[in-house]
């Protein structure tokens, strides 16, 4: 049987997941608000979401290792994907007069695609990719 302090010592099984999904949907509410805002797509906000990521695993006391890389970037490739999916439907909702998350149910993955890949660049996708990677890196 565990003592107290060991029970406190070793982390929660479920604070990692739960604290890099709260820490993804705020990040990316964030983004979805600067892009509106700005009328950009602000990508360079992927790099946040990749630090975000391996700081929330870090403090969550998820053990080094591969496992920690992939999660880092599987939550900032998610964190990337809600952004521009919030991006695209608060724009196209505002052009028709709907709700951004009435616009974000309807938005079907064929049109989101079409639209994300007219308003990303090359230098857009470079800073998706470098938030990504950056995410690998901090989290090792």
């Amino acid at each position: 049987m565990d003592s107290p302090a060991a029970r406190h010592a070793r982390p929660s099984r479920w604070l990692a997941p739960a604290l890099l999904a709260l820490g993804c949907a705020g990040c990316a509410a964030a983004w979805i608000l600067l892009g509106v805002a700005s009328g950009r797509q602000c990508s360079w906000m992927a790099v946040v979401a990749g630090i975000d990521a391996a700081l929330l695993l870090r403090l969550a006391a998820m053990p080094r290792g591969p496992a920690r890389m992939v999660v880092a970037m599987l939550g900032t490739a998610a964190t990337i994907v809600l952004a521009n999916w919030g991006i695209a439907a608060t724009e196209l909702g505002r052009s028709i007069g709907v709700l951004p998350w009435a616009s974000a149910i309807k938005l079907g993955p064929d049109h989101a695609w079409t639209v994300l890949s007219l308003a990303n660049t090359s230098a857009d996708l470079a800073w998706l990719a470098a938030g990504v990677v950056l995410a690998a890196v901090l989290s090792r």
